[in-house]
């Protein structure tokens, strides 16, 4: 009986090498010795093996010839019914070594089917099969071509290498022949990484005309490989990109580049280089590595790596706790923008920040400490500014160390009204060279004090929703004293529910909101009991005196602020819109936002709204009104279109679109799109891109099939 449960172990050695030996169930009509050397099952018969089951008609098992005979059809299914094998015949010596099934399919990975007119067992590790037809699309009755198939006189699969070795092999698309490869070694889909080609991409863009992308993946080690992408084009392109990705026992390092030479820019050889990088360290801080490098200002546009216009390289160390944030880092940009010049822009940046939040003890409340170290640098040496589109020294140089200490407290009063006290105090020290204006050592100290009263009412409405307004009060009490000092990191200021009571609605340190103000608001919240909610949001700021502190453009300019208000729907179907608008007292709109986004099963849609008056004090000297849009909708069970683009509507044009269509089924993936870039400058043009590619899924493309397709009755 060992012997006989022996071949369960031999077929799925077949898809699972070196498997023990387990417990075994055998079930059958009937049961028989003959001859005293054979045992004969027949009849129905089902073998139980590790939540595998063999189904087959008859197995004869001979001991003076000690092999295996077995009649089927045979079926091994594995523990959730699919199928590993089908054969009809099997002849199997008893020790595993070898043998031979008839008309077989094999099944590896539930991907990959190999379909043979004979399979052989080989040395215990390879089998051979003859007059092979290999997919991992479904096939049916009525119409029997898959999608794709590869035919090969011979396949041999090792099951130790884990790679698969064709014979005359004919890639097949619906059944016609589309190429011929004399030998051919591919991966089974058991094996993650294996060195060799992977599927080829067309690109087309109307610069560079049509080029094919043919990568080459080479596995360097157990933790580090490289992939070689040669890129050649009908214009005479020529490129080799590469990408080199280590894995460290305490961290991850990728390196991605390219070098071209090409018709654009004649004469030049162009390229770029990125490299990223994040690793632990002791005492749980994490250091992060990004590097980046290009040869000219448009090659990224050109070959289609990154749509970025300020190159962003630096290296930082920092620790984030429940109460501590910790962060060092150096910065060095890059700009790509024709209005900038890397010599006026700050090129070298370096930052030191300690954060820590603390209990007060007898004093009560939480209260904050924040130490800040910054320096930037600028090549130039120019005191004064030149004709760029800034108004900022072109050499301005500075560094400043800031101190900030803040505290709130909160108390419940009568009536469920919540009362908080909060104040803050900081301080800076600035050094600052190569500028007329700014030159020398100066300092600032600043102090602001508040009492905020909120008073939540809550009622539950009909069906089981909840209703809660909150109407909210806080009074600011801030210095009104001004300093000269230059202002670089505060100068984009956004007036949202986020900084409606904030303290200080600066991003930066630069600047501070100086002067008494009072903030008012009011919120209200449905919450429903079928999973979606609703919130509004209405508000003002009031100040003493108009100082002058902000622009026309963020709608906190003047005594009196412009009204902010906001909305926001949360549905429970994957539906969620946001929208706020900052309106003047004649309620025309000063800035305004709107972003709404759609998770349903068939639909996915993002898109935004912006509206924007001009502000030279925000860098914004020409209104901003914008919309973008990238949606997906499936149709047809495996197809899906996808659509994208962005409009300016001050300039009345397209700035970007894109379309794309994808097929996904449980053999391939196929994919094109069309993109179309508008906008152009001294270094680009308006281009057109088409891409294709096609994945054939079993062969480790990394790609998990979609639906499979249905057969007809």
């Amino acid at each position: 009986m060992s012997r006989l449960l022996a071949l369960m172990t031999l077929l799925l050695t077949l898809a699972f090498p070196a498997l023990a030996q387990v417990q075994a169930t055998l079930i059958s009509d009937s049961l028989e010795i003959t001859g005293d050397t054979r045992l004969i099952a027949a009849g129905n018969v089902e073998v139980l093996f590790k939540g595998r089951r063999l189904k087959a008609q008859r197995i004869v098992y001979d001991r003076a010839t000690d092999r295996l005979e077995i009649t089927g059809p045979i079926m091994l299914e594995d523990e959730t019914g699919n199928i590993l094998i089908l054969a009809s015949q099997a002849d199997l010596a008893a020790d595993l070594s070898e043998g031979i099934l008839t008309s077989a399919r094999l099944v590896l990975n539930r991907q990959l089917q190999l379909a043979a007119n004979r399979i052989t067992r080989e040395a215990g590790r390879r089998t051979t099969l003859e007059t092979v037809a290999v997919s991992s699309c479904k096939v049916c009755k009525g119409d029997p071509t898959p999608l794709w198939e590869i035919r090969a006189s011979r396949v041999v699969h090792d099951e130790v290498e884990r790679q698969l070795y064709l014979d005359n092999a004919q890639f097949r698309l619906g059944g016609v022949p589309v190429f011929y490869i004399p030998r051919l070694r591919m991966p089974d889909p058991t094996l993650n990484r294996a060195t060799g080609f992977l599927m080829p991409s067309l690109r087309t863009t109307s610069d560079l005309g049509a080029g094919l992308k043919l990568p080459y993946f080479i596995v360097l080690g157990s933790s580090s490989d490289l992939t070689l992408t040669p890129y050649v084009t009908l214009r005479d392109s020529r490129s080799v990109e590469l990408r080199y990705r280590q894995a460290f026992a305490t961290g991850t390092l990728e390196v991605n580049g390219a070098v071209t030479r090409d018709d654009l820019i004649p004469g030049m050889t162009r390229g770029f280089l990125f490299v990223d990088g994040a690793f632990a360290l002791p005492l749980d801080f994490g250091l992060s590595i990004k590097g980046q490098t290009v040869t000219d200002d448009a090659y990224l546009l050109d070959y289609g790596i990154a749509d970025i216009d300020r190159l962003d390289s630096r290296i930082e160390a920092s620790r984030i706790r429940r109460n501590e944030h910790i962060s060092a880092r150096i910065i060095s940009f890059q700009t790509l923008r024709d209005s900038e010049d890397n010599t006026t822009i700050p090129s070298l940046v370096a930052d030191l920040v300690f954060h820590r939040r603390f209990s007060l003890g007898p004093l009560g409340g939480e209260g904050g400490l924040r130490l800040q170290t910054h320096n930037h640098y600028r090549s130039s040496t120019s005191p004064l500014d030149g004709t760029d589109s800034d108004t900022i020294a072109d050499g301005r140089d500075l560094g400043r160390v800031s101190a900030r200490i803040d505290w709130r407290r909160s108390f419940m009063l009568p009536m469920g009204i919540e009362g908080t006290v909060l104040g803050e105090v900081t301080a800076d020290a600035y050094t600052i060279a190569q500028d007329a204006t700014f030159a020398g050592s100066t300092s600032r100290t600043h102090g602001n004090a508040g009492v905020e009263l909120r008073w939540p009412w809550v009622k539950a409405g009909r069906g089981g929703a909840t209703h809660v307004i909150e109407p909210v009060v806080q009074l600011i009490w801030a210095s009104s004293n001004a300093e000269s000092l230059p202002n670089e990191d505060s100068v984009l200021v956004e007036f949202d529910e986020g900084s409606l009571f904030a303290l200080d609605r600066f991003p930066g340190s630069d600047a501070v909101e100086r002067g008494p103000r009072a903030n008012l608001g009011v919120t209200w919240t449905r919450l429903d009991p079928q999973g979606w909610s609703m919130g509004v949001t209405l508000g003002r700021v009031y100040r003493e005196a108009d100082l002058g502190q902000f622009g026309p453009g963020s709608g906190l300019d003047g005594a009196r602020s412009d009204w902010l208000a906001a909305v926001n729907f949360d549905l429970a179907n994957g539906i969620a819109l946001t929208a706020r608008a900052v309106l003047d007292d004649d309620l025309d709109l000063t800035k305004g936002e709107a972003r709404m986004t759609l998770n349903l099963p068939k639909t996915a849609l993002a898109t935004s709204l912006i509206w924007a008056v001009e502000d030279p004090l925000e860098d914004r000297p020409d209104p901003t009104q914008e919309v973008t849009f990238d949606a997906r909708r499936k149709f047809g069970g495996n197809w899906a279109g996808k659509l994208s683009g962005r409009y300016d509507f001050v300039a009345d044009r397209g700035t970007v679109a894109g379309l794309g269509l994808e097929f996904l089924n449980e053999c391939v993936r196929f994919d094109v799109s069309l993109s179309r870039r508008f906008t152009s400058s001294t270094s680009v043009t308006p281009t057109t891109d088409f891409s294709l590619s096609l994945d054939l899924i079993g062969f480790g493309s990394g790609v998990t099939g979609g639906p499979a397709r249905t057969c007809r009755q």
